[in-house]
């Protein structure tokens, strides 16, 4: 099977697999209060509604592509043009609110500050690396499987905290608490790296994955340093005060 054509056909379960994995994160703090009462903000559940969609897309759009409904997928990725600036911005309102609520700006709330801001924007370029290059297949469909790697450390840090809590130990520590995104960081690169490595020998390419990953080890980086930043604090200042 020839590597782009294992890529597309592959590609659904990657998406279902990351999808059944959220929905395992996010039912006990999200989906049931969801079901049972409103005691959930409506900032939650747009922002949850924005990326149940984009996953509900991304398995619709591989499944079209695996069963060679190749106009039809064209059709709903345009509906991509709305959702993904919905995300954008339904996101960074649920940030602001979250960082609105800070008085004293510590080390940890500068830190998921990055965490969620760098996250957000990171999903946007490599989804508009995937529009840019929509006429060549192969790098579209690699760069729209890479925007799943900025949304792991929301789930791996609920299944960590739920359900795999003896991982808290091993985790470096910020003010005394522990920085659990750091597991997800180290699972996304790993995986990453997979991609790389698997797309070189395979197929002798060294693009979309291996960009991808210097991009998300940079949000990785940038996310573990920039709360010592006197700049990144005036930022949050100012970003928790827009409105």
């Amino acid at each position: 099977m020839k590597p782009d054509l294992f890529l597309n056909r592959s590609a659904i379960y990657v998406f279902i697999i990351f999808f059944l994995f959220a929905l395992w994160a996010f039912w006990p703090g999200y989906f049931s209060p969801l079901i049972e009462s409103k005691e959930v903000a409506i900032k939650y559940h747009t922002h949850g509604l924005g990326m149940m969609m984009w996953c509900m897309m991304l398995i619709s759009q591989a499944l079209l592509i695996r069963i060679n409904k190749n106009s039809i997928h064209r059709l709903i990725g345009k509906f991509s043009y709305l959702l993904v600036p919905y995300i954008f911005f339904s996101t960074l309102d649920l940030v602001h609110s979250l960082m609105a609520e800070v008085t004293t700006w510590r080390a940890i709330d500068l830190f998921n500050l990055a965490l969620m801001v760098n996250a957000t924007f990171l999903f946007v370029l490599l989804f508009a690396l995937a529009i840019y290059h929509r006429k060549h297949p192969g790098l579209h469909a690699r760069y729209m499987v890479s925007t799943i790697f900025p949304l792991f450390t929301p789930v791996t840090d609920r299944l960590i905290h739920h359900h795999f809590k003896p991982i808290l130990a091993l985790v470096p520590k910020l003010e005394g608490i522990p920085l659990v995104p750091t597991a997800g960081f180290l699972l996304a690169d790993i995986l990453l790296l997979c991609l790389v490595v698997w797309d070189w020998s395979a197929n002798k390419r060294k693009d979309a994955f291996l960009t991808a990953l210097i991009l998300v080890m940079v949000y990785h980086i940038t996310t573990l340093t920039l709360y010592q930043f006197d700049f990144w604090r005036s930022f949050g200042v100012w970003f928790a005060g827009l409105w």
